[in-house]
Parts: C-alpha cells; sequence; structure tokens
C-alpha cells in the first residue's frame, strides 16, 4: 500500500460516497404508488422524460469497459481499435426504425422484455425462452467486464494490492464496490442508475474534454502524437495508423454486426421501455450520436498513451491499463481521482442496470412464464430483486475465479449471442410472415455456428475463443463471426417458414395488431389499455 496515491484515492471515495447516497435516495424519486410492481421496480415506472433517458442510455451503453476497452484497442492495434465509433452511427439511424415500433406494443400490452414481445407475437413459448435466456447468457459476461474497468482503475490507484497480495487485500474493494451496489440496486431499482447516470455522464464528458486538450499540450502537440503513434507501429510491425487492405471486411462487418447487436441487449431495451412516451425514444435515438462524438474523441487516448510512453514498450503490457494509467501520469493527483471516478462510475451504472435486465428476462420468461404462472407482481418484484443480486454475485465469482482473458472471450461471445435474438425480434416488429419454429431453428443454427467457430480460433493469450473474426464461407474474405452467424440464421429461418408453410404448419396466435405498432400516450390503445402486467 505504500505506493497507494492519496488525494486520487480520496478524490475517488468521496464521489464513491455520493453516488452511493444517490443511489438509496433514489428510491424516493418519483415514487410510486404501489413500489410492488416490476414496472416501478424494474422500469421506473416507464416515467423518464427526454433527458433522463438519454442520461440512462448514455450511462447504460458506454460502460467503463468501453472507456477503458476502446481506447486501449486503439492503443494495441492502431486504427483497428476505432471500429467502435462508426458501429455507433451506424447503430441509432438503424435503431430508429424499430424502437419506437417496440416501444408502442410493449406499452399496450404491458411487455417487460423483448422476450414478452416475442411470446406475444409468435404465441410460442420455446421461442420467448430461448430468447430470455440468450440475453442472460450475453449480459453476464458483460457485467462481469465492468469489473475488468474497476480493477484496473484500483491497480493504477495502488488499492488492488498487486498480483503478490493476498486473495483479500487484493479484491476486497471490488467486494465493497458491489456490495453496495447490490444493496441500492434492491432497494431502488432502475431509478437508482437513472439518477447517477447524471453523474457519470458529468464526469465522463468533463474528463474526455479536459484530456483532449490538456494531455496533447503536455506532449507536444497532436502532430506529436499521431508522428510517435505512427513510429510505434512501425517497429512494432503491428497496427497503424490507417486500416490494411486485409482487415477491410473484417473491421466494416465488425462495425455492422456491432450495431445490429447493440439494442438487442436486454439493458438497451430496458432504458428504451422505461421512457414515458413514443416521442421520447424517437428524440433520444436523434441526439444520442452527441455520445458517439465523445466515443471518438476517447479512442483518441489510445495513440496519447503510446506518445506518453506508457508501457514502456514491455512486452506484454495489459492493454486494459493504458488509459487508467495515462491519467495517473498527465493529470495532478485531484483530477487523476476525478477521471478514475467516471470509469468507476461508469462501472456501476451499466452494471445495475444489466443486472436488472437479466432479473427481469428470468422472473417474467422464465419463473413467471414456467415455474409460477399465478405469481402476482409483488411475486415477480421480489423474485427479480433476488435475481438481480444473484446475477451481480455470479458476476463477481466469474471474475474473481477465471482469469480476466476469459471475461473478455466470453464478452466477445455475448455480441455474437445476442444477434442472434435479431430476426425473431426486429422481423417480428414489422412482419408476421416467419414461423416461430423456423427462427427458433434459425437461432439455433446461428448460434451453434456461431461459438463452435469462435472456439476455433487461437491467440497468443488464449488456446480457445481468441478472437472474433473468421472466413466467410463462400466469400473468402475474413470478417466478424457473429454477422455471418447472422446470415445463417435469416436463411435458415426464410427457407424454414417457407417450408412449413407449404406444408401448413399450425402457427401460434399473434396478441398484437397493427395499431399497436405505432400507438402513442393518449391514444386510445393506451388509454383503455389495462395494467402493464404479464398478457399471457
Amino acid at each position: 500500500m505504500t505506493d497507494v496515491n492519496v488525494p486520487a484515492l480520496v478524490v475517488f471515495v468521496l464521489f464513491f460516497l455520493l453516488v452511493t447516497v444517490m443511489g438509496f435516495l433514489a428510491s424516493r424519486w418519483r415514487r410510486a404508488d404501489d413500489a410492488a410492481h416490476l414496472d416501478e421496480w424494474g422500469l421506473g415506472g416507464r416515467s423518464f422524460g427526454t433527458w433522463v433517458t438519454w442520461f440512462l442510455l448514455g450511462g447504460d451503453l458506454y460502460t467503463a469497459y468501453t472507456f477503458v476497452a476502446v481506447p486501449a484497442a486503439v492503443y494495441a492495434t492502431g486504427a483497428a481499435g476505432f471500429f467502435a465509433v462508426p458501429y455507433t452511427i451506424i447503430a441509432y439511424p438503424l435503431v430508429f426504425l424499430f424502437l419506437p415500433r417496440l416501444w408502442s406494443v410493449s406499452r399496450v400490452h404491458g411487455y417487460v422484455t423483448p422476450a414478452d414481445f416475442v411470446r406475444g407475437r409468435y404465441g410460442s413459448r420455446p421461442l420467448s425462452l430461448v430468447i430470455a435466456l440468450t440475453g442472460i447468457l450475453a449480459t453476464m459476461p458483460y457485467i462481469a467486464l465492468q469489473l475488468v474497468g474497476i480493477q484496473a482503475v484500483l491497480d493504477v490507484l495502488g488499492v488492488g494490492g498487486g498480483e503478490n497480495a493476498n486473495w483479500f487485500v487484493k479484491d476486497l474493494p471490488l467486494f465493497i464496490a458491489f456490495g453496495v451496489l447490490a444493496a441500492y440496486t434492491y432497494s431502488s431499482g432502475l431509478r437508482a442508475p437513472a439518477l447517477i447516470a447524471f453523474v457519470k455522464d458529468a464526469l465522463v464528458y468533463i474528463v474526455i474534454i479536459v484530456a483532449v486538450i490538456y494531455i496533447p499540450i503536455r506532449l507536444g502537440g497532436y502532430g506529436h502524437i499521431f508522428d510517435s503513434a505512427a513510429q510505434h507501429f512501425k517497429q512494432a510491425k503491428a497496427g497503424g495508423l490507417t486500416l490494411p487492405a486485409n482487415k477491410e471486411w473484417t473491421y466494416a462487418t465488425l462495425g455492422l454486426g456491432s450495431a445490429m447487436a447493440l439494442f438487442m441487449y436486454p439493458h438497451s431495451v430496458t432504458g428504451v421501455l422505461a421512457s414515458k412516451s413514443r416521442n421520447t425514444v424517437r428524440r433520444n435515438m436523434a441526439i444520442m450520436p452527441a455520445y458517439s462524438l465523445m466515443l471518438g474523441l476517447l479512442a483518441l487516448l489510445g495513440f496519447m498513451a503510446i506518445a506518453a510512453g506508457v508501457g514502456g514498450g514491455v512486452k506484454g503490457y495489459n492493454a486494459q491499463l493504458s488509459v487508467p494509467q495515462l491519467f495517473a501520469n498527465m493529470f495532478p493527483d485531484w483530477f487523476t481521482g476525478v477521471a478514475f471516478a467516471a470509469i468507476g462510475i461508469g462501472a456501476l451504472v451499466p452494471a445495475a442496470i444489466m443486472s436488472i435486465a437479466a432479473a427481469n428476462l428470468f422472473t417474467r420468461n422464465v419463473y413467471k412464464e414456467w415455474l409460477k404462472p399465478a405469481a402476482t407482481p409483488a411475486d415477480e418484484t421480489r423474485v427479480a430483486k433476488l435475481v438481480s443480486l444473484l446475477v451481480k454475485v455470479g458476476a463477481l465469482v466469474f471474475v474473481l475465479g477465471m482469469d480476466r482473458q476469459a471475461a473478455i472471450n466470453l464478452q466477445l461471445l455475448g455480441g455474437l449471442w445476442i444477434l442472434q435474438t435479431f430476426v425473431a425480434i426486429v422481423g417480428g416488429l414489422f412482419t408476421r410472415w416467419f414461423h416461430h419454429w423456423a427462427l427458433f431453428a434459425g437461432w439455433a443454427a446461428g448460434m451453434a455456428y456461431g461459438t463452435w467457430t469462435a472456439y476455433g480460433i487461437a491467440s497468443p493469450a488464449t488456446k480457445h475463443f481468441g478472437g472474433n473474426a473468421a472466413e466467410i464461407p463462400g466469400i473468402g474474405e475474413i470478417g466478424y463471426i457473429g454477422l455471418t452467424a447472422f446470415a445463417l440464421n435469416l436463411i435458415v429461418s426464410v427457407v424454414l417458414t417457407l417450408v412449413l408453410r407449404a406444408v401448413r404448419t399450425p402457427e401460434g396466435p399473434d396478441e398484437t395488431k397493427p395499431s399497436d405498432y405505432s400507438a402513442e400516450a393518449g391514444d386510445d390503445e393506451l388509454e383503455n389499455a389495462p395494467e402493464p402486467v404479464a398478457a399471457h
């Protein structure tokens, strides 16, 4: 503990205490008459306006791992690490087309999860179940990876104890952070991360704006930064300031596939369904690209870390530490604490929303659908609170029990897996043409192909699941496995739907009607809708 950065640690702890108090006070913010309802605990009463939703989605999508991993990818690979910038630019116009429809039909029928919608649209319990389980499976490693961001900060602060410290000293700060997170999430539900997101996003913007102005001044300007990065990549014979021709397919398919997957994640949908109106969703999809600008500036920190000599050219240096170490080297100690608080709180907000989203999925689409159909709203809320605790404990055990590379590998798989729900969810928002058994088979084919292909990829760090790109069958180019699996999923779904329709295989009932997909607050569909409970 002799290398602890005390001023930075004090500032970090003060901000942590601030958001902890806010998390518990959030239970009184917009308090509902009936708090024992999943709509209240898990969706914040579906009452968030434009600005609350904007901060909530920003806190949800731009996580601590984003703060650490995007510039770390640029630090390690150069231009290839910038794929996150175009994919967020693509994502918002894409989801502008279908998220308002999902909000409307969910509000009319009281759907809490995307699997609720699938159940109502296709009348298929098995399809709804696999959509829910896929969401939970993809979310778990995502929660775990928020710990990577916190661990990186603690390591640089000097309170992680180092690799040779005993487990108690090394992991105690993580136990404390996630213990507090679990407590206020249990108490306040989605209102807690929604309120804390204001602090998190404000800190992130302040730190990024200061970083892209102050650090280049100390390093001799952007010209010197880019020259240093170019020289570094030339000597390393890996990466570069521009994308090699043989990486273009990988870059493009990874960007497109990631954009399609972004709002398939349950926590993304949770933020959308918590909005109070259809127009709130539309406005947010129009203004969310402001975060893409921030992300582009954030990525530049990878080049700055190279120019600042972070890592010192040590072979095998952990790139995940590059940004925290850059901040510690460049900023005054007190502002280092502010920057680290932005990363730390940037882990707590999405981890809370993700655990709530996973709990909603289990409660509505496993517990109520399969285990206790007669569950009351109070039963649902109680189970969801308990499951949210178990999800966070599971993520903590996962990270502490496995190495960091395993967590990263599983997160890569998470994006691949969640993309396989796209056909059923987005397809269902526009057409009832697909047969539910064809969608089930397409999902299974995409999951099996993608997982098996990823399993066969080795890297210097791991024997299996060492990357997310492989040869695209029939094209011969190297591309994102998830998008290839999605294409297989879609082909199987289309072909089998044609076959099943040809042999007149019975379809499940559709409880929705066309007007449900355009309903807005004040419309008859919503004014006359029953209290939002499970519609099946």
